[in-house]
This record gives structure tokens, C-alpha cells and sequence, in this order.
């Protein structure tokens, strides 16, 4: 059957040229616009995803926000309050400030300061987003990291001791990460004391608090005593604060509608393309299949001829749109665009080209189904 189909494809090869053409261009679009936003909505939620979170934690931020970005400052002397809950060990604060760094070569940037208490660095970054240097580099006074990739942003050289100024206060480098980047901002790691000296934040609020639980198995039960306890608070599971993360940026933005657009619209106009091509292809070699009818060949038989030709064509697109994805997740990995071609997204994009090479086949089947055999002599 597939033999048979090849020679098919062989015999048109314009129309075979079109045909794989079409799929190369609609699964490459499909690739790449979904892995642009899945890289996007990754930097959304990077506040956690930079962090070595724990099952045994809960992340608690004021009541109203949804998203972490965002958030209001509370007081600082709840972090002693949570602390003595029963099922609660040990409280840590976080602080996040605005602030502007200033290169000696003149450049600035915006930044946002995150910081925790030292050693622990609940906050991150963790190890595997440290291009250079240690964390506890960052227990030195005034010291920052940076990120690697927003040197190229920044139009300025990143390195381990380079001297900087945050807010007009002289500080220095002394952690360099990578892919630790941020939506919209860059962030710059340091201890908590450091954070509010730089920022100049004032020491009676905190803008989150980490809690490390006695039990994992208690945190439901937790969450809404705090709730309960404390009106204008709410405690996250820190997987489930990114997500929402995720959904606010993407709602508010617009962002997932116009990403979803195009990839619907890619796959409407390729399923459409594919059929149309597949369709016309079939009334070129209508006497061929007229023949095959003929000679006894069924209904069936011939339908699945098509269906097989759309298989190959389906195959060879795929294999081709691959490659053009890869050779785009390396080109642009230098640029700071981290592009996971994992193999469930590869799974799903060959799905994908099944639906639309196979399906725009039934324009096809359903024409030479009904193709009577004496009217093609």
C-alpha cells in the first residue's frame, strides 16, 4: 500500500512539492509560536521557578494579588506571627524592590531586588541557574547577581566583581545566573539586608513570607486557618502561585489569545490548503483510481490509497518541520530564548500534522468514493 503511494506522490511531484511545503510551513508556525509562549509563560512564573521550592512550604502574600509580580507589602511582624501556628517550624522573609542599576559606562536598567534571609536563600537562584560564581557570594555587603543573557539587553559587559550602583549606592557583582531571566523586568538576587539597604524599603514590611511546615500532609488545613486567622492573607503552594502567575499575566495581557489565534489559524489554513491540494491532486489521476476500481480494487482499498499518501506526505512534512524547529531552538539559544522541544510537545506536533495531512485527505476520499469506474473511459 505504501509502495503504491509513493509512486503516487512520484508521479505529481509539483502538486507533492506543494503539499509538503504547506505542512513544513504550518507545523513550523505551530512549533515555534507555542514554544515562544511556553518560554514566555516560563519568565512569568521564574519568582518560583528560580527558587528551590519544597513540598513542605507554603509562600503567603496579601489576599488580594494572584500574581506574584504584583503584590502588596505587609507587615513585617507577621512573619513572627505565622511562626507560632501550630504545624508551622520556621517563617522567612522576602522582600521585592523596585530599583535602577547604573553601569559605569553609563547604561541603566530596571531591576527588581529580590531578597531572603542568608544562608538559606529560599529565593533562589538554585544551582542549576548559576552560570558563575556562589551563592554565598551573596552574603558579601552590597553584593547583587545578575543575569547573563540581560548583558546583551543592556547594551554592557556582566562579570563577577564588576562595580555597579543600585538607587545611586555603590554595590557590586558577585553572581553571575543564567536563564533566571524575568517578564518584563530583570531580577537581581542578593540577602535580605542588602535588598533593603540598596532599595531603601522600609525594615516593618516584608513582601511575602515562607513558611516551612512540620507536616506536607497538613498544608490544606493550613492554608484556610490563615485564611481564617488572617483575612487580608492567603497561603500558596508555591506550584499553584506560579500557575496563577501564568493565567493573570496571560489574561490581563491578551497574550494567550493571540498566541492561540495564530496557531489555529495556522492549522485551519494548512488543513484547508492540504485538502484543497489533495483534492485537486485526486481529479488529476481520477481515471488512474477509476482503473484500479476497475480491475477490482474496492472502495476501501482506494480510500485507503489516499489516506496513505497523506501518511507520507504527513511523515515527510513532519520530519522536515522538526528539523527547521531544532535548528531555531539552537539559533536563538545564544540570545537567551531557552526553547524546550520536549518529546511530548514533539508528540503533540506530529498529531497535529496527522490532523491536518490526514484530514484534508477526506476532501479526496469523499470525491473518488463516489467515482463510478465505467465514467472515467
Amino acid at each position: 500500500m505504501l509502495g503504491l503511494a509513493w509512486k503516487f506522490i512520484r508521479f505529481d511531484r509539483a502538486k507533492s512539492f506543494g503539499i509538503i511545503t504547506a505542512i513544513v510551513i504550518s507545523i513550523f508556525l505551530i512549533g515555534q509560536q507555542l514554544s515562544l509562549l511556553f518560554f514566555l509563560m516560563g519568565l512569568m512564573g521564574n519568582l518560583v521557578g528560580n527558587a528551590p521550592v519544597r513540598e513542605d512550604q507554603l509562600w503567603i502574600i496579601e489576599s488580594q494579588s494572584r500574581n506574584i509580580n504584583a503584590i502588596n507589602a505587609i507587615d513585617a511582624r507577621l512573619v513572627q506571627e505565622l511562626a507560632s501556628l501550630p504545624g508551622i517550624t520556621k517563617t522567612s522573609p522576602v522582600v521585592f524592590a523596585p530599583a535602577q542599576a547604573t553601569f559605569l559606562d553609563g547604561k541603566t536598567a530596571s531591576v527588581t531586588l529580590v531578597g531572603c534571609n542568608a544562608p538559606g536563600f529560599l529565593m533562589g537562584p538554585t544551582p542549576d541557574r548559576i552560570e558563575d560564581g556562589s551563592i554565598t557570594d551573596l552574603l558579601a555587603p552590597y553584593t547583587v547577581s545578575a543575569e547573563f543573557f540581560n548583558a546583551k539587553t543592556w547594551e554592557t559587559s556582566l562579570f563577577r566583581g564588576k562595580p555597579i550602583e543600585i538607587n545611586g549606592k555603590s554595590a557590586r557583582i558577585g553572581l553571575i545566573t543564567k536563564n533566571a531571566q524575568a517578564f518584563g523586568a530583570a531580577f537581581m538576587y542578593s540577602s535580605l539586608e542588602n535588598v533593603r539597604s540598596l532599595s531603601n524599603s522600609s525594615p516593618n514590611k516584608v513582601s511575602m513570607v515562607i513558611a516551612q511546615l512540620k507536616d506536607p500532609k497538613d498544608k490544606a488545613q493550613l492554608q484556610a486557618d490563615i485564611s481564617k486567622i488572617y483575612p487580608h492573607l492567603r497561603a500558596w503552594d508555591p506550584e499553584k502561585l506560579r500557575s496563577s502567575t501564568v493565567k493573570e499575566i496571560l489574561i490581563s495581557s491578551n497574550m494567550g489569545m493571540s498566541f492561540g489565534t495564530l496557531v489555529v489559524f495556522a492549522m485551519i489554513s494548512g488543513f484547508f490548503i492540504i485538502g484543497l491540494t489533495l483534492y485537486s491532486s485526486a481529479l488529476d489521476r481520477i481515471k488512474d483510481y477509476g482503473t484500479l476500481k476497475a480491475i477490482g480494487a474496492k472502495k476501501g482499498y482506494v480510500n485507503r490509497l489516499i489516506v496513505a499518501q497523506a501518511f507520507l506526505y504527513a511523515s515527510i512534512g513532519y520530519v522536515i518541520a522538526m528539523l527547521l524547529i531544532l535548528g531555531f531552538k539552537f539559533g536563538v539559544a545564544q540570545s537567551g530564548l531557552s526553547i524546550n522541544v520536549s518529546l511530548g510537545f514533539a508528540f503533540f506536533l506530529f498529531v497535529v500534522t496527522m490532523f491536518i495531512s490526514v484530514g484534508g485527505s477526506l476532501f479526496a476520499v469523499r470525491k473518488i468514493s463516489k467515482l463510478e469506474p465505467a465514467s472515467v473511459f
